[in-house]
């Protein structure tokens, strides 16, 4: 019964779910995918020498693909909270809610994993022939259909999402119905202790994967520096609310001067709602740390050698990281419509007291942009912390190379996903009826 329900609920909402779908999906897909590339590159002794990179990048997607699962999940959770409360209300006990959040997210992921398995092959395919087109792969890569790494993509996509949903589930149960039916937008609880506790952890443990980076093996200084920015990737993503409150306050004060009501609202959400700011934030701080931990490690590596990439060669490492940084951008996009469609009573509510609507949506610009911003600034922190390390791996020295362009055209791409994201979520809310349909 309990699944039947959650199948009619994702039928009829198929747009709420939307979201989440394409978080696994490309979850999948891309671990599916990397599998695929490592397998066939594992069975022929003529690419040992693309192995490491191939399993880094299987990492890296494996990584992204649980990261943004799991925040994507617990961000379309989280904004049905008035739902279950209702749902609550009316008799339903917090077991049941949970039962039935758990449906819904099994549905979400069966589905989006069965198309995932379905694009793993021709994604692998045009990895593979991508490498042997720049000349890294010095033979084709074989790409054969094999049950291991799509048991693999099954089993991230599944229990990741299942995980997540049960524990977003929790966090929607534990507050009573009245209270969450409340009409108060601010936070009463910044931060659970369990997150406070595992941020901290994360944080930990990527400080001491900094400092081993330079006393391990030279071969290994770049995979332990990687693992560094995971780690500090789950810690700031924790604690992020906090930084998210001081930092929106202070980046947002100028907007407010300049633009005292739009300002003034961006400011307001920043602070009120930091939580949701920062579920924004995630996946901004998630690409930029991870794009440059990856890129300009590979710089520096090749600085410290002598060696000058030119032609096709030159992009084998952004090509190779390319597919997780594009799946983190469409989340900053998919992350922002959500935390923004979230608001539309509130828009509405604005507009009713008078607020125009160009004042909104340059206070949807203004937030978006301030949360790009904080996202950028911390991911840039745990990639300058990482790259350090593995620059003084290489050189000796606490160096690393990188490049200005590439660092602010991710960073650009990012910001109009989240603009896009803001206003295309908002538009109905600004400018539509002040009755919701």
């Amino acid at each position: 019964m309990t699944l039947v329900l959650a199948w009619n609920n994702v039928r009829t909402n198929w747009t709420g779910f939307a979201a989440s779908f394409v978080a696994v999906l490309m979850a999948v897909t891309l671990v599916s995918g990397s599998g695929l590339l490592v397998a066939g590159a594992g069975s022929r002794d003529e690419l040992s020498g693309i192995m490491g990179l191939l399993v880094l990048s299987a990492v890296v997607s494996s990584f992204v693909s649980v990261f943004v699962v799991a925040g994507m999940l617990g961000l379309h959770v989280l904004r049905q909270r008035r739902a279950w409360g209702l749902l609550r209300s009316i008799g339903m006990t917090p077991r049941q809610v949970r039962r039935l959040i758990t449906a819904e997210a099994l549905v979400v992921a069966v589905l989006a994993s069965a198309v995932g398995c379905v694009l793993a092959v021709p994604y692998a395919e045009a990895m593979a022939s991508f490498l042997r087109a720049v000349e890294l792969a010095p033979v084709d890569v074989p790409v054969e259909v094999m049950s291991g790494p799509f048991v693999l993509a099954l089993v991230v996509g599944l229990v990741v999402t299942l995980l997540a949903a049960r524990v977003a589930a929790r966090k929607a149960v534990g507050v009573g119905p009245l209270e969450v039916l409340r009409d108060s937008a601010a936070q009463q609880r910044l931060m659970p202790w369990p997150r406070a506790a595992l941020g901290v952890v994360a944080l930990a443990g990527g400080g001491v994967l900094v400092w081993l980076v330079p006393q391990v093996k030279p071969t290994a200084a770049v995979p332990t520096g990687l693992g560094a920015t995971m780690a500090l990737c789950v810690g700031a993503s924790a604690l992020g609310p906090l930084v998210v409150r001081g930092v929106g306050w202070v980046l947002a004060a100028p907007v407010a001067w300049l633009d005292p009501a739009a300002g003034m609202l961006a400011r307001s959400a920043l602070v009120t709602q930091p939580r949701r700011a920062m579920s924004a934030a995630s996946p901004v701080m998630l690409t930029v740390a991870l794009a440059c931990t990856f890129l300009f490690a590979v710089s520096t590596s090749d600085a410290a050698a002598g060696v000058t990439r030119t032609g096709p060669s030159a992009w084998a490492a952004p090509m190779l990281v390319g597919s997780a940084v594009a799946y983190t951008v469409i989340s900053v996009l998919n992350a922002t419509a959500m935390s923004m469609a979230e608001r539309a009573e509130e828009i509405r509510l604005l507009r009713s007291v008078g607020t125009q609507p160009g004042q909104l949506a340059r206070a949807v610009c203004w937030e978006s942009l301030v949360v790009t911003v904080t996202g950028t600034l911390l991911g840039t922190a745990i990639a300058v912390a990482s790259l350090a390390a593995m620059g003084k791996a290489a050189t000796g020295e606490l160096w690393f190379a990188f490049s200005m362009p590439q660092y602010l055209g991710l960073v650009l791409v990012c910001a109009v996903s989240g603009l896009v994201g803001g206003l295309v979520s908002t538009r109905g809310a600004r400018r539509g009826p002040l009755l919701a349909d």
